[in-house]
């Protein structure tokens, strides 16, 4: 949709009621977040009537507490700023800038904290092993570790211990299951290169491809996705992560102090080899995905801790 086409129409009031109230299907409420960001009538009455919500009043309060602490008067002076719905302002520097810095925050932890800096460490340290250390089974640890690193990420980066206005954004049309996806997306986009090109790197010595891992990881980031409806993030990543661990490892604990890195690798080639293996994680990927898409209602409620 262009700009022009975008500025015939306008939001009637019931779309604009339903948006504010977070009754709005996802499709259409993108679609008018989209729309109000050319049309300053349209987002005058979206903010108003956003406004008018119990988490507009506490985001109105929100935003004043912190335009208190650390003025910004080039932000909120900015022609740009009336156009934004409430709780989204528009920075100065244009829509461009406006999306950048919305999805910044949206990532969360994926693009700030410690968590990237984990990722690497995690990466490279495979690598110190390998090459350093001459340890032989460093792909294979770092297949074993990697479809956890989604899930843990995940885990960091939505939920109560994630946001300190969880609630709030629970109760947003641009929160609950669309922000969990948005983080979810960016953690993936951060580790899979990460620890693909590290995996690469690695000599094979017996252990699977170094993808090899990407759907198994995409499958349990799902399942906690899923799981977290019902038992919050943090045991939702503890039982999927956990249960990869205990799946890849376990083997392993018995094993003969020389043999553990053949071990690990056979065990891995069991996981994550083979037409067969991947097409069975892509069918627990499938039936995790429609779970979450049942369980999705559950996203517009405050998560458990």
């Amino acid at each position: 949709m262009t700009q022009r086409e975008r500025r015939l129409w306008h939001a009637s009031d019931d779309l604009v009621a339903r948006y504010a109230q977070g009754d709005l299907p996802e499709p259409d409420a993108w679609s008018l977040e989209k729309h109000v960001e050319d049309c300053a009538g349209c987002a005058s009455r979206v903010s108003a009537a956003v406004r008018g919500t119990a988490a507009g009043a506490v985001l109105a309060q929100v935003r004043a507490a912190v335009l208190e602490s650390a003025p910004t008067p080039a932000v909120s002076s900015a022609p740009t700023a009336s156009r934004a719905p409430v709780g989204r302002p528009t920075p100065a520097g244009g829509p461009a800038l406006s999306r950048l810095a919305r999805l910044l925050w949206a990532a969360g932890p994926a693009v700030r904290g410690a968590w990237l800096p984990a990722v690497l460490t995690v990466a490279v340290a495979a690598l110190a092993l390998s090459y350093l250390a001459g340890f032989a089974g460093a792909r294979a640890l770092l297949l074993a570790v990697a479809p956890v690193v989604p899930v843990a990420g995940v885990a960091l980066s939505y939920g109560p211990h994630a946001d300190p206005l969880h609630e709030v954004a629970a109760a947003t049309p641009g929160g609950g299951l669309r922000l969990a996806l948005t983080r979810t997306v960016a953690v993936l986009a951060v580790s899979v290169p990460l620890l693909t090109l590290a995996g690469l790197l690695l000599p094979a010595s017996g252990a699977p491809a170094a993808a090899a891992w990407l759907l198994p990881g995409l499958t349990l980031a799902l399942a906690s996705l899923a799981l977290a409806s019902f038992v919050g993030c943090r045991v939702a990543a503890g039982v999927t992560g956990g249960g990869w661990l205990c799946a890849v490892l376990s083997p392993v604990v018995v094993a003969p102090g020389a043999a553990v890195t053949a071990r690990l690798s056979e065990q891995l080639s069991r996981c994550l080899d083979g037409t067969a293996t991947q097409a069975a994680w892509a069918a627990a990927a499938a039936v995790s995905a429609a779970l979450l898409a049942l369980r999705s209602p559950a996203y517009d409620r405050p998560l458990r801790p």
